[in-house]
């Protein structure tokens, strides 16, 4: 019987796989080349209009490999959205 070479592994495996090569926590550079060399622009774009998470600090980008993977679809964050049903102060 023929199995698919596409075997399910958890997300953990798959993040630890993935883009195995660069740090947890990339810049702009990297994360350029992680979405298949695209320009500094659009990337400055991707990230001003929030469409990948990220930290600035001072001018400097900083962007977690995760929200790359997220942004790519290539994971989804399983947790508990009832605590997140408050309303704000």
């Amino acid at each position: 019987m023929y199995q698919s070479p596409l075997v399910a592994i958890n997300q953990q495996d798959a993040y630890d796989l993935l883009f195995q090569n660069y740090p947890d926590v990339v810049n702009i550079t990297e994360m350029c080349e992680m979405l298949g060399g695209i320009s500094n622009k659009t990337a400055y774009k991707l990230l001003q209009e929030d469409k990948i998470s990220h930290c600035k600090i001072g001018r400097i980008y900083k962007i977690p490999k995760i929200n790359i993977l997220l942004y790519l679809n290539l994971f989804t964050l399983n947790f508990d959205r009832s605590h997140f049903d408050a309303l704000p102060h």
